[in-house]
């Protein structure tokens, strides 16, 4: 069955270190990974139902802005819905060349996408829903750029596109939230929206990359062994990453709302009110 599909991921290279293989997929053993998977869905079916029976979506009054202002600002849209697919198609082009297209399901690619839908469709409730759950998404962006995984990226200015996509992930929110409207946070102390992400991202990663990974030998945002870059690497290393993920997208998301909020020249009361 999976045969017809290797033209997504037989070009993966099992001799780079931290790509995949039998050697990486034995990092850690089989019960060990039930063991953590077990935990792993309770917590997450326990972050998400927490966070979605607290989770409020204010209904969409439109933008607050005077419309010569807001069209003003709404001018960078369009040029910069052209750079994210420019550069999403970039990513797309490399990975059809060296048929590693799998490597698409990896976060930072889920939320480049979302981000080039935000820009792309009309404000309104399912705008604001998806801004606010990928506003706790930009830690990833944040921890790529620190701690970049580089060695399987052979292409010319394959390395240069990487960088750009995920700065360009940190830039995108920013102009959304400058334009207001359905583009809001919701208040600092309300943590239900982080909840929500946390538990998306723990599911998504043990059971759909996880089960991708185990079957292809592919490392799908290293859930088969630890990247060669990551400081945490171990036995544990998953533990430390559920520990230190369960942390960083509720404070990064929080963090980036306050430093958005604090650069922006409109309405810094009603981002405060709505952070």
């Amino acid at each position: 069955m999976w045969s017809d599909f290797d033209w997504a991921y037989d070009g993966v290279s099992h001799s780079i270190a931290g790509s995949g293989g039998s050697e990486c997929a034995a990092h850690t053993t089989l019960r060990r990974r039930l063991f953590e998977s077990l935990v792993v869905s309770v917590l997450g079916v326990g972050y998400f139902v927490w966070g979605y029976r607290r989770i409020s979506v204010p209904p969409f009054i439109g933008h607050p802005l005077p419309d010569a202002t807001h069209k003003g600002r709404r001018f960078g849209r369009r040029p910069l819905l052209v750079v994210m697919c420019l550069v999403f198609g970039c990513e797309i082009g490399f990975k059809c060349a060296t048929k590693t297209l799998i490597y698409l399901l990896n976060p930072c690619h889920v939320v480049t996408a979302v981000q080039i839908f935000l820009l792309a469709a009309p404000p309104g409730r399912l705008a604001t829903v998806l801004f606010r759950w990928q506003m706790h998404s930009v830690s990833g962006a944040i921890l790529a750029l620190v701690f970049p995984v580089l060695n399987t990226r052979l292409l010319p200015f394959e390395t240069e596109v990487y960088y750009v996509q995920h700065l360009l992930m940190l830039i995108v929110p920013f102009y959304l939230l400058r334009l207001g409207g359905a583009y809001s946070v919701e208040r600092l102390q309300d943590f239900s929206w982080s909840m929500v992400s946390v538990g998306i991202w723990l599911l998504y990663h043990f059971f759909v990359l996880q089960g991708l990974a185990l079957v292809t030998l592919v490392n799908l945002n290293n859930m088969l062994c630890p990247a060669v870059s990551d400081p945490f690497g171990g036995q544990n290393y998953r533990v430390w990453g559920i520990v230190h993920q369960s942390l960083l997208v509720g404070l990064v998301g929080k963090l980036y709302c306050l430093i958005s909020c604090s650069r922006l020249e409109i309405g810094r009361a009603s981002c405060r009110e709505r952070v």
